[in-house]
């Protein structure tokens, strides 16, 4: 099971490969020079390459020593798996692998790894745009089917593919959109609404009540040593509702992350 130190030290494994593939045109511009031209200023192209290196393998030696540190301190801690499950989670903290596939993963406060959302290939439906959900043991719990452009829904479905609910984003003028949350039968159940500037999303009931937030810069001191990072992304759930309400309430997270981010 993934833990938060094996995210930092595959981010580093990234920042190492950048680091390494930016060597090769440097190598190319330097070799044809030798041969070709024979300019030194010629050479003078190589520097943005050289710099892009240089800074890439000082994130992955900056990237490895957060994880060797986290390691340490969960060990020392004896931070062990907990019997806690995806939907039973009051906070989660949200880190994005920006790859050619990105993935949004889902980390429990004490660093072990509650789930990750990315993008599920359909041979049969590969014009379309599919997102799974998984938890802990990487066993899928739920999928989100993007339809729609301008007029964006977001299709819901549980483990069983049995269609929950959907989020829907409407344009009402230029630049403003209208974000709710309807179940199966295509009733009101809820919106979503947040900043434009900063990142802090809220997700409320038919009721008027804030039933889940995602926020940036608002994490608590006490998980600094497992993440480093003040400005990780926190998303908490208040009060009580069931998988599928819950289910239903993360479909903005697509929204977010895969599609306007």
């Amino acid at each position: 099971m993934m833990k938060i130190y094996d995210y930092y030290r595959n981010t580093a494994n990234i920042s190492l490969n950048g680091s390494i593939a930016a060597l090769f045109p440097a190598a190319l511009i330097v070799m044809t020079n030798l041969y070709l031209f024979k300019n030194q200023e010629i050479m003078l192209l190589t520097i943005p390459f050289f710099f892009y290196s240089f800074f890439g393998f000082q994130l992955y030696l900056f990237k490895m020593k957060q994880s060797f540190s986290i390691n340490r301190y969960m060990e020392k801690n004896k931070l062990m798996v907990r019997n806690q499950s995806l939907y039973n989670a009051r906070e989660l903290l949200i880190f994005l692998i920006s790859t050619k596939s990105p993935t949004v993963m889902l980390y429990f406060p004490d660093g072990h790894l509650a789930g990750y959302i990315q993008r599920m290939i359909e041979r049969r439906k590969f014009f379309r745009k599919t997102f799974v959900l998984c938890n802990q043991k990487e066993e899928a719990v739920g999928f989100f089917q993007v339809k729609g452009k301008w007029n964006r829904y977001i299709e819901v479905y549980d483990q069983e593919r049995n269609y929950i609910g959907c989020f829907e984003k409407k344009r009402q003028s230029f630049m403003k959109y209208k974000k709710e949350l309807l179940d199966s039968a295509g009733m009101y159940v809820g919106f979503v609404e947040g900043s434009s500037t900063f990142m802090d999303e809220r997700v409320f009931n038919d009721s008027n009540q804030q039933i889940v937030r995602l926020r940036r810069g608002w994490m608590p001191l006490e998980w600094s040593s497992l993440f480093p990072e003040p400005n990780t992304p926190v998303l908490s759930f208040s009060g009580e509702g069931s998988e599928k309400d819950k289910l239903l309430s993360m479909s903005f997270l697509i929204n977010e992350y895969f599609i306007e981010r």
